[in-house]
């Protein structure tokens, strides 16, 4: 049986969990963002269909690890409720 004071020091640390995860996953978006932007500028500007081509599977592949992110928060919100 757990006392008040253990539940509540449980309590607090799942909240910092929490948290902590929001945060990561928000400065892991970023992050993304960035390199998103990067790649699609790079898309834009390309002088060759080559690089163009290549710029454009960084832009599908960060799009998918921003996806993959996502799914990983929902997973993690829905474990902690």
């Amino acid at each position: 049986m757990k006392l008040p004071r253990e539940s509540a020091i449980l309590a607090d640390a799942a909240l910092q969990t929490d948290s902590e995860l929001r945060l990561l996953f928000h400065r892991l978006n970023n992050q993304l963002g960035i390199i998103l932007a990067c790649a699609e500028l790079l898309e834009v500007k390309a002088n060759d269909d080559a690089s163009r081509a290549r710029a454009a599977e960084v832009v599908a592949k960060v799009l998918d690890a921003m996806g993959t992110a996502k799914e990983i928060r929902h997973h993690t919100e829905a474990a902690a409720a």
